[in-house]
């Protein structure tokens, strides 16, 4: 079911016959509760149990669909000029991702849910994309990249990030080994590095735009 609505969202977006906001206002209004009770159930879930030791189990490739459900919903909300609760939950309620990503769940899945939020706090409506403008003008996007913001400074200010392995298993071409004359354990995934200290910077950008004092800012 997940994959199917994920796989409705993206062929929607891509196709320029179709009038986007439309149809998808047709298709997510209805499942606006159930999809923010999907979340609260599925990432309010005990991460840390043996069905998700494996990157292979079958909770973990349910989980991988949830996510790949989330980025679809974040690309759709361009679409519509108020966005549903389905659509902006991911930033009003970042902490539970948060929190999975410091889990014990498979390298796969952490790595997953951190490009995500990279691609949260680069996200633009379209008006804000035609402005050009620095900064984001609208209201319900300014508000929930200040929700995103907040939380992420907060754990950020904890010990979250120690958290934070930069690495699975190095994986190579056709195996999990380290080829001749590479030092397997020194080696960090800098995809993942980069897109941690981007979410960091934004949010900290972010929060300093908004800040109404200086004892704030500080």
């Amino acid at each position: 079911c997940l994959w199917t609505l994920a796989a409705i969202l993206k062929e929607t977006l891509k196709d320029a016959l179709v009038p986007g906001a439309g149809v998808l206002k047709k298709l997510l209004a209805p499942l606006d509760a159930v999809l923010e009770g999907f979340y609260n159930a599925i990432l309010l879930h005990h991460f840390d149990s043996h069905l998700y030791t494996s990157p292979y189990s079958e909770a973990t490739n349910n989980l991988i669909s949830f996510i790949d459900l989330l980025e679809a919903l974040l690309a759709s909300r361009i679409e519509l000029e108020l966005p549903l609760r389905c659509q902006r939950i991911l930033f009003l309620k970042v902490s539970y991702v948060l929190n999975v990503i410091s889990s014990s769940i498979p390298y796969v899945i952490k790595r997953k849910f951190i490009l995500l939020l990279k691609k949260c706090v680069l996200y633009k409506s379209r008006e804000d994309a035609k402005s050009g403008s620095l900064y984001l003008q609208t209201p319900s996007l300014c508000e929930d990249m200040l929700a995103l913001s907040n939380a992420v400074l907060q754990v950020v200010n904890l010990t979250w990030l120690n958290q934070i392995p930069l690495s699975g298993k190095s994986s190579y071409f056709g195996s999990s080994e380290a080829a001749p004359g590479q030092d397997s354990q020194g080696s960090s995934d800098q995809t993942v590095l980069r897109a941690l200290s981007l979410v960091v910077l934004k949010a900290l950008e972010f929060k300093i735009h908004n800040s109404a004092t200086e004892a704030e800012i500080k």
